[in-house]
């Protein structure tokens, strides 16, 4: 079915049975004024009231500074997500064919300077958040040591990304800050 000039230029009129653009709007608009046909239910299958809607998003708002934006995580989930982005940065991937393991430090380290401070920033992050832990400072300063080598060495054009795979100074930081812990009395 094609469409003529004036069915482009003029809107249609609706045919018996369809309902007009406008009608279709206002039956949306009547749904969050409490005129719908049926029970409202959210994801969870509870019924919401018609009223709670005409509030629409007044109360849904951001607070920035007000906290952690991760939330209040306890000690245990802190080493968890700590080992989680080690991992992701160093021993994520394998090569196909071999059994060289690989993380996106390596892979984000290709891009020529920019893709090392970043890694290198992330690795300084892990190290800030293994002190929030209560590293004492000479954990805290093998673990910089580690990122230093890393970060420094692998500015080196491809020989530093080999070595970035080979180095994997996160999981080097992530052992020895476990060692630590498993050596500290349980609370």
């Amino acid at each position: 079915m094609t469409m003529s000039d004036d069915d482009i230029l003029a809107p249609r009129k609706p045919r018996s049975g369809e309902r007009s653009r406008d009608n279709f709007q206002d039956s949306f608009q009547g749904t969050f004024k409490g005129t719908a046909r049926g029970p409202i239910i959210d994801q969870d299958g509870r019924e919401i009231r018609p009223e709670t809607l005409e509030q629409g998003f007044q109360e849904f708002r951001f607070e920035f500074g007000q906290g952690s934006p991760f939330g209040n995580l306890t000690r245990e989930q802190r080493i968890a997500r700590i080992e989680a982005i080690a991992k992701l940065l160093d021993v994520a991937f394998i090569l196909p064919g071999t059994n060289i393991r690989y993380g996106i430090d390596g892979l984000i380290g290709l891009i020529p300077v920019v893709g090392d401070i970043i890694t290198t920033a992330i690795s300084l992050w892990l190290v800030r958040e293994a002190r929030a832990l209560g590293a004492p400072w000479y954990i805290t300063a093998r673990m910089l040591g580690n990122v230093a080598v890393d970060g420094v060495v692998g500015m080196v054009p491809f020989a530093g990304d080999a070595f970035d795979v080979m180095f994997r100074a996160n999981m080097r930081n992530v052992r020895l800050l476990r060692r630590w812990l498993d050596k500290q009395p349980r609370i």
